[in-house]
């Protein structure tokens, strides 16, 4: 088996996704993989916006467009680079985290997903299904479910 070129590894900003931002960072820095960060976000409607504007006055721009995935993505950076990846790329994609994942993965030939395993154990996850378990099902390659959750 060759080695992975391209790993696509899944940031929200949570703890769990930065440790699996870690363990694709390390795999990347082992295998000399180019590293794609990429986090799905959601544009908050225009009337919580306005709302959080009035209230944050000069850090609004804190809650516009995709400021909060860029915003993720910039703290996985430094972990990637802090855990020896070297050739990074960051994505901030518009849409749900499943489909952007799987169709990045699949324009970017992308031969490794990493994600965190939160919300495998989950009630929600059971009932609606978990990024991690949809993922695995919709992903044009290998995925590895990184073991960050303590399981409850």
């Amino acid at each position: 088996m060759s080695a992975y070129r391209t790993i696509l590894v899944g940031t929200d900003g949570s703890d769990s996704s930065f440790r699996a931002v870690d363990r694709a960072a390390q795999l990347a820095a082992a295998t000399g993989a180019t590293l794609l960060l990429a986090s799905a976000y959601h544009p908050m409607p225009e009337r919580e916006r306005l709302a959080a504007a009035d209230r944050l006055g000069d850090l609004a721009y804190k809650v516009q467009g995709s400021t909060p995935a860029d915003d993720a993505l910039r703290a996985a950076r430094e972990r990637a680079v802090a855990a020896g990846a070297k050739e990074i790329e960051q994505i901030a994609v518009e849409g749900d985290a499943v489909d952007v994942i799987s169709r990045l993965a699949r324009d970017r030939a992308a031969e490794l997903v990493v994600i965190g395993n939160r919300g495998l154990n989950s009630l929600a996850g059971r009932i609606l299904g978990s990024v991690p378990a949809n993922l695995s099902h919709r992903a044009p390659c290998d995925v590895l479910i990184v073991h960050t959750t303590d399981g409850k």
